[in-house]
């Protein structure tokens, strides 16, 4: 923790930066809490509710190669910018959406929202690099997503007492106010040179016009970077599972438990408490293992998470329910943010708004499937034996990454733009 305060305390860009994310993840738990809760005030029914998160995750997805080759060709704080204004003009129209029986709407704000998200959160992960030195750079990326998981657990309580207190309008339109919030915290960023677009060569006027050219080159970068597309693909991996938890979670607390709301809540809250605990061991762990050792590591958080996902799922009493879900979350953070240390430490420049649209998009198209997956079989099977399957799937990632890793597939790319310790200390002699 000092290490986070000192890195807010001396690192002016990183300070704005962390702000407007602290306010504006906080307003887009608002915006979850009030939509989902509106949908089912007006209809009752959790299809529709399954249908706001489909039309949410299909625009991420859509929208992901487009975001990744716009920042890695513009200024990518003025891309962010943009994106929030987007945001809060959009946020504001789901005030339109109170009062109305229909649900239409809903899906086109939502998608809306959605579909403007990847070019901020995607060129918020690129210019980390840009921002922070040499020495800060592990802990900056550390702390951003640790911060994530603290205003899921802080956002949805303030949010579901908001709603409750104050209705659907004054939630939207505080969603509204920090996505306002988050574009001004951009607009104070400054560098040398002044300007956050990334090195690359010169564009030829076929490549202006024709930018799947450029998402395609991409692609081949991945490909040929076997780390690069293990880390993509044991997100997928996950995935295949945590779809299937976005739907679980709530048909646990209200259903199995029989809880009702205060049941989701518990659930997710103690879900973010894993996630911190994890963040927070992630970073600890990042400083001390070397590359060898980040590479055992993810097997074993993966055959944590799934297992403890199983054992949440099988689970007769609500507090060792809630243990295990702690648990199972806290393995995900782990591996999250050393993967995503891995990332920024090896993923050129010129590259990194391209690669980490990819893998978002990839993570949201997995999610899009386990969730109809999940919804379809919820007709005919227990939540329970769902909730197995879907801690079974997310464990055949370690079975993957074990077999990649022990067959030599997984060497250590070249470091990109840093130091060798720019990201980890290590303990032991890297491949």
């Amino acid at each position: 923790m000092a290490s986070f305060a000192q890195l807010l305390r001396a690192n002016r860009n990183y300070r704005f930066t962390w702000t407007g994310q602290v306010v504006s993840e906080i307003g887009d738990h608002f915006n979850n809490i009030a939509v989902f809760s509106l949908a089912l005030a007006n209809t009752k029914s959790g299809l529709v509710v399954s249908g706001v998160m489909l039309s949410r995750a299909i625009p991420a997805v859509l929208a992901g190669p487009l975001a990744g080759v716009l920042l890695d060709r513009l200024d990518r704080k003025r891309v962010m910018i943009w994106s929030d204004v987007v945001r809060a003009f959009v946020a504001l129209g789901f005030i339109l959406t109170v009062g109305r029986n229909d649900t239409w709407l809903l899906y086109l704000l939502s998608g809306l929202l959605m579909g403007a998200s990847p070019f901020f959160t995607s060129g918020r992960a690129a210019i980390l690099p840009a921002i922070t030195s040499k020495e800060e750079l592990h802990t900056a990326n550390s702390l951003t997503q640790t911060t994530q998981w603290t205003t899921l657990t802080i956002g949805t309580f303030l949010a579901g007492a908001t709603v409750t207190q104050f209705g659907y309008q004054w939630a939207f339109f505080l969603n509204a106010l920090s996505f306002a919030f988050s574009a001004w915290s951009i607009s104070k960023l400054r560098v040398e040179g002044g300007s956050f677009r990334a090195k690359s060569d010169a564009l030829t006027e076929n490549e202006v016009v024709r930018p799947w050219h450029e998402y395609k080159e991409g692609l081949r970068y991945m490909r040929s970077a076997p780390l690069v597309l293990a880390i993509a693909l044991v997100g997928m991996g996950w995935a295949t599972g945590g779809g299937a938890a976005q739907i679980l979670f709530s048909v646990f607390g209200e259903l199995v438990f029989q809880k009702g709301p205060s049941g989701i809540g518990t659930i997710w809250g103690c879900a973010g408490i894993g996630l911190l605990i994890g963040g927070a061991l992630a970073h600890w762990l990042g400083q001390r293992i070397g590359f060898e050792g980040y590479k055992r590591s993810i097997i074993f958080c993966y055959i944590v998470h799934g297992g403890a996902y199983i054992l949440f799922s099988q689970a007769r009493e609500f507090w060792v329910a809630l243990i295990f879900i702690g648990l199972s979350r806290a393995a995900v953070a782990v591996s999250a943010v050393m993967n995503f240390s891995q990332l920024l430490r090896h993923v050129p420049d010129k590259f990194r708004g391209r690669v980490f649209s990819t893998v978002e998009s990839l993570v949201w198209s997995t999610m899009m499937v386990s969730m109809a997956v999940a919804g379809i079989a919820s007709q005919s099977y227990s939540p329970r034996t769902i909730g197995a399957w879907a801690g079974a799937l997310s464990s055949t990632t370690a079975i993957f990454w074990a077999w990649a890793y022990w067959t030599g597939k997984l060497p250590e790319p070249p470091v990109e733009g840093v130091e060798a310790k720019e990201v980890e200390v290590h303990g032991e002699p890297t491949v």
